[in-house]
């Protein structure tokens, strides 16, 4: 991707701003692609990986704390995306029985069939935005990400 192609400028960019340009560009990319591989199932990214959080639960309950945490996206709306998922039934909330307090998230049946689905469509989103990167590409993009 040429920033300077996709922002059609031919006045040279600053190295450090064509690099935050280019890793904006980069970012929306995969965010539109990703998107498009999960609108059959009308989740959003966000929705799936509270799904996969859930998922990893391994059938023990997580909260609206432990969603936030492990969220890949830091949001404060986890209660809306959780409210969207019991809609189309891949999750179910429960009131904890020793605390009233706190509620008890778990994905159901419903969703762990969804999320199988889901996976694969993530699998070709992430073929797609990976193909011209070979694993030592990918060794070496990883280690400049860490970094940050």
């Amino acid at each position: 991707m040429n920033v300077e192609q996709v922002i059609k400028t031919d006045i040279p960019i600053p190295l450090k701003q064509r690099t935050l340009i280019h890793l904006s560009l980069v970012t929306n990319k995969i965010n539109e692609t990703v998107a498009s591989q999960l609108k059959p199932y009308d989740v959003s990214l966000q929705q799936f990986n509270v799904l996969r959080i859930l998922r990893g639960q391994k059938g023990k309950p997580a909260n609206l704390s432990t969603l936030n945490e492990r969220m890949v996206t830091k949001m404060s709306n986890t209660t809306r995306l959780v409210d969207k998922l019991i809609i189309k039934k891949f999750v179910k909330r429960s009131t904890c029985e020793t605390n009233r307090r706190k509620v008890d998230i778990y994905i159901t049946e419903d969703g762990e069939k969804a999320l199988l689905q889901m996976d694969n469509a993530m699998k070709k989103a992430q073929d797609t935005i990976l193909k011209n990167f070979n694993t030592e590409d990918l060794k070496n993009l990883n280690n400049l990400f860490d970094k940050f």
